[in-house]
């Protein structure tokens, strides 16, 4: 009698474990997508170290090179604005 019960417990695990796999969402962006949003990500957190960086920059060089970065950084940042 409790092996009856144990395949039953153990078919119905199968069963649930099919359910769950089959019900994977199907909004899941492909490869791609997520290369670009992890590129744009990449590129917000250069620019927030650049704008912090600037902040606190004391050398009108090393603020110059911050600049030019910003406006590198930004440039690229209006190439996602589509997305």
């Amino acid at each position: 009698m409790a092996r009856g019960w144990e395949s039953k417990s153990v078919e119905a695990q199968i069963d649930e474990a099919e359910s769950l796999r089959s019900a994977v969402p199907e909004n899941i962006p492909d490869p791609e997508t997520l290369e670009l949003i992890r590129k744009k990500e990449t590129i917000v957190l250069s620019r927030i170290r650049v704008v912090r960086d600037l902040k606190s920059a004391q050398n009108p060089r090393y603020k110059a090179q911050l600049n030019k970065a910003l406006q590198d950084l930004d440039a690229q940042l209006a190439t996602f604005a589509g997305d």
